[in-house]
């Protein structure tokens, strides 16, 4: 197909914009009054078309807070899982509600809708404005459901620095000590959205403005959905996403 988006491996899916926690790091600002999430429909039969011509090895869901639509997250998963991609993977921070029976449920969705890499982000910006027990709640539920879950601190300067928010992260970190959860790498915070905002003071003027996160656009690896459905240059309710991948320019 395009020779563009010939190395295509990976799909990631902002599910929605709605967020529990109101972070200092976040690179897209403020959430207030964010509301909906991608057409579930669309987002599993996008996932469908690209994978009949591309080998696929990763679905990722993530946003905002994509566990306020599991229907939707799960409805992606299942439909990755039935075509074979190896990876489906959701980043979430662990806070989508505080009721314990709904939290055991949206778990065992997750479980059978074949999630089998959960990163979950805990760490002194999050836990600003996020409760911890629900948080761990919901960790020991996909532990016990048997979800492989590692968590996925955001680190500020580097993973290495002394700053007080990393300080504070390090002791959050060890309170899932008792569960057993690997650390994954985690992200250094870039100057974008609340972190340029309220952080700025951590960054010196040869920091990048931009996402480390972004393609190449001659080289597109990774294809992203917005939660209103713009991707690569088009928008997947108005284009079949087949079409707008072969018209695909830099």
């Amino acid at each position: 197909m395009n020779p563009y988006v010939k190395n295509l491996k990976k799909i990631e899916f902002f599910v929605t914009n709605a967020c529990t926690g109101k972070c200092k790091h976040c690179s897209e600002g403020d959430h207030d009054g964010c509301t909906g999430h991608i057409n579930t429909r669309v987002a599993s039969e996008a996932v469908r078309k690209i994978c009949s011509y591309y080998d696929i090895s990763t679905v990722m869901t993530f946003g905002g807070e994509p566990l306020l639509y599991p229907e939707t997250v799960c409805a992606i998963h299942k439909t990755a899982t039935s075509l074979g991609v190896a990876k489906r993977q959701v980043i979430t921070n662990g806070f989508f509600s505080k009721n314990n029976d709904r939290i055991k449920t949206v778990v065992l969705s997750l479980a059978e809708s074949g999630v089998n890499n959960l990163l979950l982000s805990v760490d002194a910006f999050h836990q600003e404005t996020i409760p911890l027990e629900i948080v761990m709640f919901f960790a020991k539920c996909a532990v016990d459901s048997g979800i492989p879950v590692k968590l996925q601190p955001a680190w500020l300067v580097s993973a290495e620095d002394q700053n007080s928010y990393n300080v504070k992260t390090k002791e959050i970190i060890r309170v899932f000590d008792p569960l057993h959860i690997p650390l994954n790498q985690g992200n250094v915070i870039f100057p974008s959205g609340n972190a340029l905002k309220y952080l700025r003071e951590y960054f010196d003027d040869r920091a990048a403005l931009f996402s480390p996160y972004e393609e190449d656009p001659e080289d597109i690896r990774t294809i992203s959905f917005e939660a209103n459905g713009d991707v690569l240059k088009g928008n997947v309710y108005n284009t079949d996403i087949l079409e707008i991948i072969r018209t695909y320019r830099p």
